[in-house]
């Protein structure tokens, strides 16, 4: 039996985590309300943006893992990657969360 949250649940989850942080987190793309891909956008104050996605381990967890990073000399092409995704994955949702040190953020929420 798959003891996986429904996508949507977490997605709320994350947001009230990020809010509760005092940070702020919006849907940019909304996905397959059980089983879509999660795609977490951190930034901070509008900067630094990272991608983290879901990886499978050999001892089954399925952490959340930097993907992808902004490149300062091209931060258009951060956006294009999260275009393209969407357009390869319409069942996944984008979830941008603004908040400090989002990788610790994320590093807590995975356990």
């Amino acid at each position: 039996m798959d003891e996986r949250l429904p996508a949507h649940l977490e997605v709320n989850g994350l947001i009230r985590a990020v809010e509760a942080a005092g940070g702020f987190a919006t849907v940019l793309a909304k996905g397959e309300r059980d089983a879509g891909t999660i795609l977490l956008v951190t930034i901070d104050r509008g900067e630094g943006a990272a991608l983290f996605e879901r990886m499978p381990r050999a001892d089954g967890s399925r952490p959340f893992v930097a993907a992808k990073r902004q490149n300062k000399e091209n931060p258009q092409g951060f956006e294009e990657y999260l275009a393209r995704r969407r357009a390869q994955d319409r069942d996944c949702w984008q979830i941008e969360l603004d908040v400090p040190d989002g990788e610790r953020f994320i590093a807590s929420w995975n356990g």
